[in-house]
């Protein structure tokens, strides 16, 4: 989100993204619902990491690494940013899709999914944290992008 907005303040690049959404439209309703119903603000930040259990299905790490890496990550984010950052996505409210940003997006992302966003590349089978388990393909994919771009 962050990099969609330094595209719109800077048409000279040409940003890319990785598993996310380029406006609030591509948020599933489920997601939206909770700026409207924000019981994530009554969770004590402390229990955050104990909830990681259940984004562990949303987000989809694979394997032991994958698991051991994001389990690792959840133990060292320091539970106020965690709770900051929930709260500045679901009031992110861009509405507009900057022409040179290029987005590319999981078919398995279960936190945004596929069918919500409309991404210029897709990673067949791509989970939200893809660039784990898709980092093959991801990385040939950039090469080709930023290649192409030069």
């Amino acid at each position: 989100m962050l990099v969609t907005e330094m595209a719109k303040a800077d048409p000279s690049i040409t940003p890319i993204i990785i598993s996310s959404n380029k406006t609030h439209h591509e948020f599933p309703a489920y997601l939206r619902m909770w700026k409207y119903l924000p019981v994530y603000k009554w969770v004590p930040p402390a229990l955050i990491k104990f909830g990681s259990r259940y984004t562990k299905h949303i987000l989809g790490p694979q394997g032991k690494l994958q698991k051991e890496a994001f389990n690792q990550i959840v133990q060292e984010t320091d539970p106020a940013f965690t709770a900051w950052a929930v709260e500045a996505i679901l009031h992110w409210h861009n509405t507009t899709v900057p022409e040179n940003l290029i987005h590319i997006h999981g078919t398995g992302d279960r936190l945004l999914p596929f069918r919500f966003v409309q991404s210029h590349h897709t990673i067949q089978g791509g989970k939200h944290i893809m660039i784990m388990d898709k980092a093959e393909e991801i990385s040939a994919l950039l090469k080709k992008l930023i290649v192409g771009s030069k």
